[in-house]
């Protein structure tokens, strides 16, 4: 289950008092659901906590050492018969929802930790960890400067036992696994050298720069260190195998986003999209010049880009233009009149993806930044990656792209999400939601008209469609043995009509997160959902009343939200 927050770890809160196991039993179940974020979530997460806007956890950092799992393990447990056992007859028919959901994250989280054993398995689990530990305290002004850079510097303090641990645990990890972490460490290395000093320049207390001078430094020598492991003495062993299994894989979904249809037809489901949007593409092209072939005309359109130097000025020029159009055909409540800010991704989520939202989290009360990141090309790269990347930021894709981060994709759900019903809605949720609800977007939002019926908007959209139906189909056959790794690669390129350069990065991708089918899954839930929902409504149905409706919930899994909206447990598809 998908939090709207980054990564899972751990720490041993100092402030506990009593034995875990003397605690009493909730009185109600508030009480329960925040003894369980203290205790058996931020505890172990404390740069969670950060994100989500709970600033007592700015000093901690995840403790990844084999005790630390193993008390989080217990926990987990023990949470999962407290919360599993609390009388029915207590909670509301929202609370029984929210009491599923705290499950699933529960038993997702367990997963991991004992069966998929990420932890063991990952390099890059323990260098973006301490990335994305001192991004978090620094990407939002929540407090001045000075106290910022005091919870980095507890931070960075910490940060050699975090790399003990991971010399500790690495076990054979599969080759890609180790590839990408090794490759992501000279931008994660030049992070704590420049970005991280850049972000306190304001800093005048000479004691406290000299203090963090040291704590960085010995961060970045630490940095070195690893990528000098990894590289000579982690990279020659890996030869583990990172497909999770069929079992592990149905029980992943089933716990993450509460859908429990078996694999093969979920295969058939997904086939049956792909041939769909290939036939759509194939029509659309045709419409635009019936003398070449849909290839031809999609290596045109990808030539209409910006340059490099241009990219995040073409993305900010398409925000406005999506939010007026909302705002005037009534498809959306906006909550906020705040724009999120577009800015280059940071280095060390550079390796795994073009595109992505950073929002505040739901607790945040002073900074309330959002952040629209975008990869640019890397100096390093051959003019004709640079040309590749490029290419998958066409005109078309620019379009699709901001609709699914921004208007009215991932920005405008988690504005809702400040409002969302419950505690357990604001801080847990489905990514077949999330990300569901933002590949809809990209569908919905040319369905009603934007772009005044441009052919080569509409390519666009079906190309990022043809990409998740593609990570649907490879994401499922790679880890259940159906598919190689240069089987998806071909897969991607061949019938998910993308370039070389997007088809080996979705691939990578794909390698650690298998379940990456939850974009046109979760699309394809809410099209059915809408479909379900106008039929009950009837004469009085609206498209903006059944969009703000669906964000209301928060981001639970679709099922929950069927049951919210439609009364009962129907199939979500």
């Amino acid at each position: 289950m998908r939090r709207a927050f980054l990564f899972l770890f751990a720490f041993l809160l100092e402030t506990v008092t009593m034995p875990i196991h003397a605690q009493k039993p909730a009185a109600n179940w508030d009480t329960l659901v925040d003894r369980f974020f203290d205790e058996a979530d931020f505890q172990f997460n404390p740069s969670a906590g950060t994100s989500a806007g709970f600033h007592q956890y700015d000093g901690k950092l995840e403790d990844f050492s084999v005790d630390a799992i193993r008390r989080e393990v217990a926990t987990l447990r023990r949470y999962e018969t407290e919360v599993r056992d609390f009388p029915a007859e207590r909670l509301t028919a929202e609370q029984r929802a929210d009491r599923e959901i705290v499950l699933g994250t529960i038993r997702s989280t367990l997963l991991d930790l004992e069966t998929i054993r990420t932890w063991e398995k990952n390099p890059d689990h323990y260098s973006s960890a301490a990335s994305n530990a001192i991004f978090v305290i620094m990407s939002r002004k929540f407090a001045p400067e000075a106290e910022r850079l005091k919870s980095v510097i507890a931070r960075e303090r910490q940060m050699p036992k975090m790399f003990e641990a991971a010399r500790m645990n690495l076990k054979n990890p599969p080759r890609i696994y180790t590839e990408i972490a090794i490759e992501q460490l000279p931008g994660i290395i030049s992070f704590f050298e420049n970005d991280v000093p850049l972000a306190f320049k304001g800093v005048q207390d000479r004691p406290l720069l000299a203090q963090f001078l040291e704590a960085n430094t010995a961060v970045i020598r630490t940095l070195q260190r690893y990528e000098a492991f990894l590289k000579n003495d982690v990279l020659p062993r890996s030869k583990g195998d990172f497909r999770i299994g069929p079992d592990t894989y149905r029980k992943k979904l089933l716990y993450d986003e509460m859908v429990d249809i078996p694999l093969d037809k979920l295969l058939q489901i997904g086939y049956a999209n792909l041939r769909q949007n290939q036939e759509a593409f194939r029509e659309t092209a045709k419409k635009i010049d019936p003398k070449r072939r849909p290839q031809e005309i999609l290596a045109a359109a990808e030539k209409d880009h910006p340059t490099a130097a241009n990219l995040l000025k073409a993305f900010r020029d398409t925000l406005g233009g999506l939010r007026d159009y909302i705002t005037r055909h009534g498809i959306v409540t906006i909550p906020s009149p705040v724009a999120p800010i577009v800015e280059e991704t940071p280095p060390f989520m550079r390796a795994l993806t073009s595109a992505s939202m950073d929002t505040p989290g739901p607790y945040e009360k002073v900074a309330k930044e959002a952040f629209f990141n975008v990869t640019l090309p890397e100096k390093s790269w051959t003019p004709k990656h640079v040309e590749e990347h490029l290419e998958m930021f066409n005109r078309g894709v620019i379009t699709s792209t901001s609709i699914h981060e921004t208007y009215p994709g991932h920005y405008v759900q988690f504005l809702w999400v400040q409002s969302a019903p419950s505690k357990v809605r604001k801080l847990i949720g489905a990514n077949s939601n999330a990300e569901g609800w933002a590949h809809y977007c990209e569908q919905m939002m040319i369905d009603e008209g934007y772009g005044g019926g441009d052919l080569k908007l509409r390519l666009g959209q079906l190309q990022d469609a043809l990409l998740r139906d593609a990570r649907y189909i490879a994401g499922i056959q790679m880890h259940t043995g159906q598919m190689t790794y240069e089987q998806a690669v071909d897969f991607f390129e061949k019938e998910g009509m993308q370039t070389h350069s997007t088809a080996v990065v979705e691939t990578r991708r794909g390698t650690s997160d298998p379940t990456y089918l939850y974009y046109t899954l979760g699309k394809l839930e809410i099209l059915k959902l809408r479909e379900d929902y106008q039929k009950a409504r009837g004469a009085s149905f609206s498209l903006k009343d059944f969009h703000d409706t669906f964000l209301k919930q928060g981001f639970p899994p679709i099922k929950i939200v069927r049951q919210t909206m439609l009364g009962n447990d129907s199939p979500v598809l």
